[in-house]
């Protein structure tokens, strides 16, 4: 209720009820100024009701919610029902307009404020968790892929000529589908083994950027966060070679902001060298449902410039799912989550190298890649250790096999899964990503000695025949 409000209402309650009353409303108000003042991230989380009010209040800012509204377009955000229009609080305008995906609605000034507020706390948060040198973000209504696919395209109207895409290898299918889907030729830098690790090969990257010319490279698709034996590739070394050949520089960041090593090669590449964006998933890094990603750089114009390639409006629901969360986390609690993540990854080692005592494997030895790991799986092991986990109820476990041959988007890979045509062992991958627990990491690793026990068995009954077999002969 407003001031006049409150003073009628002395007529059928004592004030001293509603001085407690606005005394509560001017302490959540005070919050919601602050947002609106200081455009940034709040420290401590707020509490839902705080969060709803002002869903509400930015609702009401919509047309389609004003009393005397009468709408007579083809778009006037009507809502059949009315649990679809309570689950978006009634935010059914969406955000941006054609040509520019965050430019103001004259018919949904709140949803055009809550997106602008969202991005807002984004950029505040990258800035203070690691990546100081940001200079803008936007969030996307498209999951990573799809996103990584925009930043390319909106390289063409710079680079007309530019027709390759340089890749340190990574076997994620989404990454060679943006590159091609964007009308660019794929070229494949394979990775260096380096021990049991995968590192980005600086030289042959060199030599490729020599050999095709650097007018005729759009840009080059470098990646932090990735499956174990892979690294994170070599950001700053990339990012001075561009810069040297005046080349665009794209970073697949998709689950690297929880990562404090991640952000430091980010911000590093960024200083030394040429970093024109970095692109991470929402749902990964925010624990909010798949659909957004966020695009951020350096250079304040070109990530305004992705935003102008958006055809039409586009779905507000990625925007509100992650206003709503970071309100609630603060970045007190984001920064909490991240510390955790990072015991839970050492704890995860722990255990994983435990169970490689226990059952003669290897935990693959990958210090470059901060939240994902490799165990070696016994031979003769192919893929049948991922499905009993998987129907063991473990999900995100990934088991490679060697010499998996795939093609994808007219690129024939060797080696699939591994990053590499020629990588020596077969392997399983866990993550500790955020808002993984300790009690995630005890119910796996004991899944995963009882499924490593019945495997075991079964490949000493095999051996056991095999040799009967020998001896009848």
């Amino acid at each position: 209720m407003d001031a006049e409000s409150l003073r009628l209402a002395e007529r059928f309650l004592p004030s001293t009820y509603l001085k407690q009353a606005r005394d509560a409303d001017i302490s959540r108000r005070s919050r919601i100024h602050q947002l609106l003042e200081k455009r940034k991230c709040p420290d401590e989380g707020w509490d839902d009701q705080t969060i709803e009010g002002l869903l509400v209040d930015l609702s009401k800012m919509d047309s389609n919610n004003f009393p005397a509204n009468c709408g007579v377009g083809e778009r006037e955000s009507r809502i059949f029902s009315g649990l679809v229009a309570q689950r978006h609080y009634r935010l059914g305008h969406g955000i941006g307009r054609s040509g520019d995906i965050s430019e103001v609605q004259p018919k949904a000034a709140g949803s055009s404020l809550l997106n602008k507020l969202t991005n807002a706390m984004v950029l505040d948060l990258i800035r203070r968790i690691g990546i100081r040198g940001t200079q803008a973000c936007l969030v996307m209504p498209m999951a990573t892929g799809m996103t990584v696919m925009m930043t390319l395209l909106s390289l063409r109207e710079s680079r007309p000529q530019a027709k390759y895409v340089l890749w340190p290898r990574i076997d994620q299918k989404s990454c060679l589908k943006a590159i091609v889907t964007a009308g660019y030729q794929v070229v494949v830098i394979e990775n260096v083994l380096e021990g049991d690790e995968l590192r980005t090969d600086v030289p042959a990257l060199k030599e490729k950027v020599s050999t095709l010319s650097p007018e005729n490279v759009a840009a080059i698709l470098t990646t932090t966060s990735c499956f174990a034996p892979r690294g994170v590739d070599r950001l700053e070394e990339v990012a001075k070679i561009c810069k040297e050949h005046d080349i665009p520089h794209i970073v697949n960041n998709a689950y690297g902001l929880q990562s404090t090593k991640c952000l430091h090669h980010i911000q590093q590449a960024g200083r030394v060298g040429r970093v024109d964006a970095f692109i991470q998933s929402t749902d990964k890094n925010f624990m909010v449902p798949v659909g957004g990603a966020v695009v951020a750089g350096f250079d304040a114009q070109f990530i305004e410039h992705i935003g102008k390639m958006y055809p039409g409006r586009a779905s507000v629901s990625p925007v509100l799912d992650l206003f709503i969360t970071l309100l609630s986390m603060g970045v007190q609690g984001y920064t909490s989550l991240m510390t955790q993540r990072s015991e839970h990854m050492d704890y995860l080692r722990t255990r994983l190298e435990e169970v490689a005592n226990g059952f003669d494997l290897q935990l693959l030895l990958t210090k470059n890649n901060p939240i994902s790991m490799g165990l070696t799986i016994p031979k003769g092991v192919g893929t049948e250790l991922g499905s009993q986990l998987f129907l063991r109820g473990v999900s995100g476990v990934r088991v490679v096999t060697p010499n998996q041959i795939k093609t994808i988007a007219g690129v024939t890979l060797k080696g699939w899964g591994a990053h590499h045509p020629n990588y020596p062992h077969g392997y399983l991958t866990a993550a500790a990503a955020l808002g993984m627990t300790k009690a995630d990491v005890d119910t796996f690793m004991g899944r995963l000695e009882k499924c490593l026990k019945k495997i075991s068995s079964k490949l000493r009954e095999r051996g056991a025949e095999d040799d009967n077999g020998v001896e009848s002969q």
